[in-house]
């Protein structure tokens, strides 16, 4: 039965008081039940760890584990994760953010799957959630592991690892872990590896995570040199990872439409740093603008904006398009 599979569910917070509780509720009060809940508290310095700590009692009166670590100094999400998967007892694995939160029957949905399927991964679709209302998120069908592993590399797919159900054994058995202190762009890196060690995945088509974007600052990306620094170490060991797998003959431009892709948030800002800083970032890929057919053309087109300095191009749509859809439709 599929009641017999636990779920580790590992949720990385820092100073999250204010939007920890709708996220734990989400887990408390799911249809399925064989779950252990494994929160790592990252040295947060608001109420997060007394908010989470309240809600022990009722996650044990449900039959549902509950297991709470502290980091002594802030280590960051990477170094967070790693904390739970070693401390995971669970046949599958699924990670949350703790701003965001889940459908009440996404783990039951999830596990049903993986067990038809004899899927090592299953991947979903997903909310885009604001203060007042949301949009349904629809990620493209996979049905091999290059499938969606060419999907993400060509901008049509997600990442994230809130949006896949995971084997305990692909991370154990292939010694996947997160990289401590590259905290950017570590869902990227990690999701390709499993995805290069997956036998067979699968995918649900039901929008069942809610991904939080309610804050101002979710709109707009601004990079420091920091994350820029820690995304570029990532993609390395992505491009690497590709490279020394089974794969390797049918990577060919890809790997350029990522670095165009990951970058991409810079243009979707209002500040001209951030378009120069999208020139210098990554510039091997700008010859592949073109290329990618599978971009949109309106991608396409602020990337050769960028491209030509055309910055007030970019600037136009940003406010025009940008601020009026996300920041006042959907706010």
């Amino acid at each position: 039965m599929n009641s017999k599979r636990k779920v580790s569910i590992i949720i990385p917070f820092y100073n999250a008081k204010l939007s920890v509780s709708k996220t734990l509720k989400s887990i408390l009060n799911q249809t399925y039940r064989n779950i252990e809940l494994i929160l790592i508290n990252d040295c947060s310095t608001d109420d997060s760890l007394e908010v989470t700590r309240r809600f022990e009692e009722a996650f044990l009166e449900k039959g549902i584990g509950f297991k709470l670590y502290s980091h002594d100094v802030n280590k960051g999400v990477a170094a967070a994760r790693n904390t739970g998967l070693v401390h995971m007892s669970g046949d599958f694995v699924f990670f949350l953010d703790a701003d965001d939160w889940i459908e009440l029957d996404a783990i039951e949905v999830l596990v049903t799957e993986a067990v038809r399927s004899s899927a090592d991964i299953v991947g979903c679709n997903w909310f885009l959630s604001f203060k007042k209302k949301e949009r349904k998120m629809s990620q493209p069908e996979f049905f091999t592991p290059w499938e969606a592993i060419y999907l993400i590399l060509c901008g049509q797919m997600r990442w994230n690892l809130w949006m896949f159900l995971i084997k305990r054994d692909l991370f154990f058995q292939n010694q996947i872990q997160f990289i401590p202190g590259k905290n950017m762009g570590e869902d990227l890196l990690v999701t390709i590896k499993l995805l290069l060690k997956a036998e067979k995945v699968s995918f649900v088509n039901r929008n069942l995570c809610h991904y939080n974007q309610s804050n101002e600052k979710s709109i707009t990306k601004i990079y420091s040199e920091d994350h820029v620094s820690e995304v570029s170490y990532n993609i390395k060991e992505v491009e690497k990872a590709l490279l020394s797998s089974q794969y390797s003959s049918r990577i060919k431009n890809e790997i350029y439409y990522l670095k165009l892709n990951i970058k991409l948030p810079m243009l979707i800002s209002g500040s001209t740093e951030q378009y120069r800083r999208w020139l210098k970032w990554f510039p091997e890929s700008h010859p592949y603008i073109s290329e990618n057919r599978l971009t949109p053309w309106r991608t396409r087109f602020l990337q050769k904006s960028a491209l030509k300095r055309q910055f007030w191009v970019i600037k136009l749509y940003y406010f025009l398009i940008i601020r009026t859809i996300y920041g006042v439709v959907f706010r």
